[in-house]
């Protein structure tokens, strides 16, 4: 059977056009990586690829700048923040999904209508109770104000309803209790959701740079994000310095997404679509 010549003019335009729309985005990534490895001052010359890469900006950002302590920060902030809040959404969204309770409907309606509330209304209600409680400039004010996760309480509960009832019946009947049910039935079946949630968080947390700045305002406490915008006011004229610390930042979110892409996919097809 013959190919229609406007079928194959066709392809060619969508490839062609997705390849340069892929280039488009992925080119300011491309210029962060190779401005790193150039020498200082080298950062807009001629020459797309550096001809002699270095690795000093990297070490100058995590020894001179103190970017190794705002790594630091990010990493402990956003891997507690995203573990129990993860792990709240998951108990939540198992007991909306799988259990009767009174006004259980009611209560979930007014939990996504919470969702409508632009996020900039609850600072400073939350800045009054993190000052009031003395939690300034601690690890407390950064991590516990975002562990109540509506939106993950949605995508668990969407997932888990998607998990046949019979699975858990059949484990009771067996003689396991509420927890082994939970435990060793609904959290294996969750692995993807559970794994896209916690990758989701994560990204949150370490991208958030509004309310860590406004809890945290001494320099032992800063996060990627905030010393990054620090480094830019201060050395604003070393832009391979600025490069450098911008490739680290990214580093994290790239591993996690790489190895968990399986899961993020599976649990963001599946998750939000109650058959």
């Amino acid at each position: 059977m013959s190919v229609r010549p406007t079928s194959v003019l066709r392809t060619v335009v969508l490839y062609v056009g997705l390849t340069a729309a892929a280039v488009v985005v992925l080119f300011p990534f491309f210029w962060m990586v190779v401005t790193a490895f150039k020498e200082p001052g080298q950062a807009f010359s001629a020459e797309i690829l550096p001809s002699q890469p270095t690795l000093g900006n990297f070490r100058r950002v995590l020894s001179d700048f103190g970017f190794g302590r705002y790594f630091a920060n990010s990493v402990i902030v956003a891997t507690t923040a995203a573990v129990f809040a993860t792990m709240f959404a998951t108990c939540a969204g198992y007991v909306f999904a799988k259990k009767q309770f009174f006004m259980k409907d009611r209560l979930f309606t007014f939990l996504l209508i919470s969702l409508m509330i632009p996020g900039m209304m609850y600072v400073v209600p939350q800045f009054a109770i993190i000052n009031k409680l003395g939690w300034m400039n601690t690890y407390r004010a950064m991590i516990i104000p975002h562990l109540a996760n509506v939106f993950g309480l949605f995508l668990m509960r969407q997932y888990m309803m998607t998990i046949p009832g019979e699975l858990l019946d059949a484990a009771r009947m067996d003689g396991a209790g509420e927890w082994q049910v939970f435990r060793k039935v609904m959290i294996p079946l969750s692995i993807p959701i559970i794994a896209t949630l916690f990758l989701l968080t994560f990204q949150f947390h370490w991208n958030n740079f509004l309310w860590q700045l406004i809890v945290a305002n001494v320099e032992r406490l800063y996060t990627v994000p905030v010393g990054l915008a620090m480094f830019k006011s201060a050395h604003e004229e070393l832009y391979t310095l600025k490069m450098a610390g911008s490739c680290i930042s990214v580093l994290p979110i790239a591993v996690l997404f790489f190895f968990a892409q399986r899961y993020f996919i599976e649990g963001m097809t599946m998750g939000a679509v109650k058959e």
